[in-house]
């Protein structure tokens, strides 16, 4: 029987090789058909699990553009957990990390646009203590926990085979991620003024009447009663659609935590 040691010794080389074939020689007394195997094997799940997260990157790249990419993630990439539903995630933070020269340049864009739908779908965040029917106005709107306000440089909504800019258009993409009544992620296209609605509204505790004027004043229409209308009926367009849940109970709207700030899902540190 293999002493702990050398049995530790066996397993690095073994999953070493399974990684980066190319790289390190495969660990002694192991057949080469069944270390081939083994391979073909963990190569193709997580090649699976990343194709059916990011099917667009695969049509664009082609199949062998994407396998190339899949092996690079595989041979280079420590991934900081070991949960399936997570390779979507270390995928992410693998081309944004570690860039590589041949990449294009919308990719990583591309793939956190991909793998958000996933997130906002299966995030299980409880709805923070919210009224459905309080004075969005006088009151602090509460943003839904599950929902993201996005800025892209490339229109990733947009990329196809067959719709590659070659330069990033002057303004940003941005977008809204939600969750509907079935519990979908859906995306819409925000506004410039409507992105930074919501992210007024997860800056502090402002009341809706407080964030629409502050909106104005950037704008350059402060006391606009015109555009603090149409702020009023976004506010509660919002509601209906799920972004916002409601507003803070009547006896917390002036304190407390900060409703959740919108924007993407911050990617895990150590």
């Amino acid at each position: 029987m293999a002493e702990p040691r050398d049995l530790r010794a066996q397993q690095y080389a073994f999953a070493a090789h399974l990684r980066d074939p190319a790289g390190h020689p495969p660990p002694p007394g192991i057949e080469g058909r069944r270390m081939a195997v083994y391979r073909r094997l963990f190569l193709n799940n997580i090649a699976n699990l990343l194709g059916n997260g990011f099917p667009v990157i695969r049509r664009i790249l082609g199949e062998d553009a994407w396998m190339g990419l899949v092996r690079r993630f595989y041979a280079n990439h420590r991934s900081r957990s070991p949960l399936f539903p997570e390779i979507g995630r270390e995928f992410v933070r693998f081309l944004q990390e570690q860039p590589h020269a041949d990449d294009p340049p919308w990719l990583a864009e591309l793939a956190h646009y991909e793998w958000i739908e996933l997130v906002v779908r299966i995030d299980d965040t409880p709805a923070p203590p919210h009224d459905p029917e309080g004075d969005l106005l006088r009151g602090v709107p509460v943003p839904a926990p599950w929902m993201r306000a996005l800025a892209y440089a490339w229109p990733v909504h947009q990329l196809s085979p067959d719709h590659l800019p070659a330069q990033p258009p002057a303004a940003p993409t941005l977008l809204l991620v939600r969750r509907d009544g079935l519990g979908e992620a859906r995306f819409s296209s925000l506004s410039g003024p409507a992105w930074r609605l919501l992210e007024l509204l997860g800056e502090a505790s402002r009341s809706g009447s407080e964030c629409l004027d502050l909106l104005a004043t950037e704008a350059g229409v402060a006391g606009d009663p015109g555009f603090l209308d149409q702020g009023a009926a976004l506010l509660r367009r919002m509601r209906a659609e799920g972004t916002l849940l409601g507003t803070l109970p009547g006896d917390r709207a002036r304190c407390g935590s900060s409703p959740p700030r919108p924007g993407e899902v911050p990617l895990p540190h150590d």
